[in-house]
């Protein structure tokens, strides 16, 4: 790890990165994309020193409150966390200056601020994001080798549910010839619906890869998967957009447990109501479970 001093804190977004870095593992990570200009090694995770300060002058003079959102650049969860405690820090000013909060993470570590979490959604608005690549255990460890297995996530978000803190779900990336199969996309499903989560995200099944993750990708193929690299060049080449040959059948299974279930699953609708901030009352808070 190393520490900066940064400039600012609140993208324009309202979206907060309290780390640049990860050391979860995942071989398929975006966010490894050269595109994104990150100027160290991507384990070596980078610590805004400032970042506490800088969020809490940020949300004091912020004219309007909204939703803050953080994870969509690096899980907010690392192990680091248990270190620093920057995101219990964090989460502790969006609850003191009135705002709401939506997180995207992989890890159980969330469950350490399940009293925040729940104070802020008492206030406003708390939104938990989860991402689900496997149903299966032993190729979870493979792909995602050093965070919470699906399990453990799974766990997470029948917790929240108890707690009635809204969930969404990541269906997202589902990489060909390795997880892109009916039975680990109904078992996801499966675990969505009962765990009664508020949405699914779903771009479609298959992954992207940019200069910088596809090499990275391509070399956790050779170690873990052999042969299957040349399989990818073969199919794809240098594509950006890598599409499962089943794609068609498995968004048709996907679009209809989701509607039989009453989840959603439109993108636009679900990124409308991560961004939508609601501020309740006892009187009159919403209850969402109704709706869903």
């Amino acid at each position: 790890m190393h520490f900066v001093t940064a400039k600012g804190i609140l993208s324009s977004t309202n979206g907060i990165n309290l780390y640049r870095g990860c050391s979860h593992g995942c071989i398929y990570c975006d966010s490894r994309s050269k595109c994104y200009h990150m100027e160290h090694n991507f384990e070596d995770i980078e610590i805004k020193e400032n970042a506490i300060d800088l969020l809490e002058y940020a949300l004091k003079h912020k004219r309007k409150k909204c939703m803050i959102g953080t994870g969509s650049m690096a899980d907010p969860y690392i192990p680091l966390e248990m270190e620093t405690g920057n995101v219990r820090k964090a989460l502790s000013l969006i609850y003191k200056y009135g705002f709401g909060v939506t997180i995207l993470t992989k890890s159980d570590l969330i469950l350490r601020d399940l009293d925040l979490l729940q104070k802020i959604n008492e206030k406003t608005k708390c939104v938990v994001q989860i991402t689900l690549t496997t149903y299966s255990e032993d190729l979870c460890k493979k792909i995602e080798p050093n965070v919470s297995t699906t399990k453990a996530r799974f766990k997470v978000l029948k917790k929240l549910r108890e707690l009635q803190i809204p969930t969404i779900v990541w269906l997202t990336p589902i990489l060909p010839f390795i997880n892109d199969t009916k039975d680990n996309i109904s078992g996801i499903l499966d675990m969505c619906i009962e765990a009664k989560v508020y949405g699914i995200i779903c771009f479609g099944m298959g992954l992207t890869l940019w200069e910088g993750n596809r090499e990275y990708f391509y070399k956790q193929l050779d170690l873990l998967f052999p042969r299957l690299k040349e399989k990818y060049i073969q199919a794809y080449k240098n594509q950006y957009i890598i599409e499962s040959p089943n794609n068609k059948d498995l968004m048709g299974l996907f679009c209809q447990k989701c509607s039989k279930n009453g989840i959603i699953h439109n993108n636009k609708q679900i990124f409308q109501y991560l961004n939508t901030f609601e501020e309740k009352n006892s009187a009159t808070q919403l209850d969402l479970w109704s709706l869903c």
